[in-house]
């Protein structure tokens, strides 16, 4: 919990990235973005962990991991699996080993866990993510598409593009 301030202050630095790149789906909060008993879920939840990266007592980097299972329905297998929930290093601090050195513990501690592999979501926008996590052996499972609506009738004709 001591760290509240500079995880809050990170998380404002990838906040806006998504913000700018995707303001259909990410808004100005217009304050704190997590407040401190969302940190402290995660402190206390035993199927959770957060680590933080620190350069001369600044917080410069965070990775939040969970533990997940598939639903119990007869077409899944049963599986127990990690999701990395965010990861973020500050943009001054990129490309020094930071993210390699955090998803790595996280991939450890995901394996203590009993967990067969580490999942995450990324945004198509952010190449520089897409990049690093290829380069880290993670590859694409699966594509959410979307197409936004328009409010108008026409548009929304079985015909149309």
């Amino acid at each position: 919990m001591d760290d509240y301030d500079g995880l809050c202050a990170l998380f404002d630095e990838v906040d806006a990235l998504h913000r700018e790149a995707l303001p259909q789906v990410f808004r100005d909060p217009g304050g704190v973005a997590r407040s401190r008993a969302y940190l402290a879920s995660i402190l206390e939840d035993e199927n959770a962990c957060l680590w933080v990266a620190e350069q001369r007592r600044e917080i410069v980097g965070l990775l939040h991991i969970s533990i997940r299972e598939t639903r119990d329905i007869p077409i899944l297998v049963p599986r127990r699996y990690a999701i990395v929930e965010n990861l973020a290093v500050s943009q001054a601090y990129r490309r020094r080993g930071i993210g390699n050195a955090l998803l790595r513990a996280a991939e450890r501690w995901a394996l203590d866990k009993k967990a067969a592999q580490v999942e995450l979501h990324v945004w198509e926008f952010n190449e520089g993510a897409r990049a690093f996590y290829e380069m880290m052996g993670y590859g694409t499972a699966s594509r959410r598409l979307w197409r936004p609506l328009s409010r108008h009738r026409n548009s929304l004709r079985p015909d149309s593009p």
